[in-house]
Parts: structure tokens; C-alpha cells; sequence
């Protein structure tokens, strides 16, 4: 069952190889020991998908404000937290939070749309 203030979280070390990886694929190099930005978003993505709403969730908006530099081999948290339940729209407002040791270096909210709002227990 959703609820206000649940969470759900995942901790990656992004490595040099990760990075070679994302300019391979078309993404911008970064400065040396920096890891891009949307990696990041990709963690929210994943626990959107996968952990909380989870399956069946439809990824509708996200804002990110990037506060520090995304440092390499580093053990970065990312965290969602739902802060907002509009079953009438099956809609959900979730925090989005990546931190490294305490140090806030990403923060923003997602909206996303969740169709089976029976099976999540609304």
C-alpha cells in the first residue's frame, strides 16, 4: 500500500569504465573523476520502475537541481520519497535526493502516473 513519506533507495559507485560506457553511447565527456548528470536521473528512473510506485508506474515529469560535482568511485545514495497521493488522477509526487556521505548533491521531485492504483492499494 502507497502512502505519504515512503521511500525507497539505491547506493552505485559510478567508475571510470561507467563513464567511458556513456560518451560510447553518444553522451558529453565529463571533467576527470565527474560522473554525468544523467546517470544520476537513471538511478531515479530505476527506483521509480522497479522499487516504488514499481511496475506499471508511467514516468510523467522530472526536475533535478545539481548542487555539486557527481564524483567517480565514490558510494553515491539516491532516494524517493513519496510526497503527494492524487489517486482521483493516479497520480504520484515523489522527492528525488542523491547524497554522498550527508552532502546533498542532487535534489528535485518526479511526477509519475500509476494505473493499476488498485493493485497498489490507494
Amino acid at each position: 500500500m502507497l502512502k505519504l513519506g515512503d521511500s525507497a533507495s539505491i547506493t552505485r559507485i559510478f567508475t571510470a569504465a561507467d563513464m567511458a560506457d556513456y560518451v560510447a553511447l553518444g553522451g558529453a565527456p565529463m571533467p576527470e573523476g565527474e560522473a554525468a548528470e544523467p546517470l544520476v536521473g537513471a538511478l531515479f528512473s530505476y527506483l521509480l520502475g522497479v522499487k516504488l510506485p514499481g511496475p506499471g508506474t508511467n514516468y510523467l515529469k522530472q526536475q533535478t537541481q545539481f548542487l555539486a560535482p557527481i564524483p567517480l568511485g565514490r558510494a553515491l545514495l539516491a532516494c524517493v520519497t513519496i510526497t503527494r497521493l492524487r489517486p482521483d488522477k493516479h497520480l504520484v509526487d515523489l522527492e528525488t535526493v542523491c547524497e554522498l556521505d550527508g552532502q546533498m548533491l542532487a535534489q528535485g521531485r518526479a511526477l509519475v502516473y500509476v494505473e493499476d492504483v488498485a493493485d497498489k492499494g490507494w
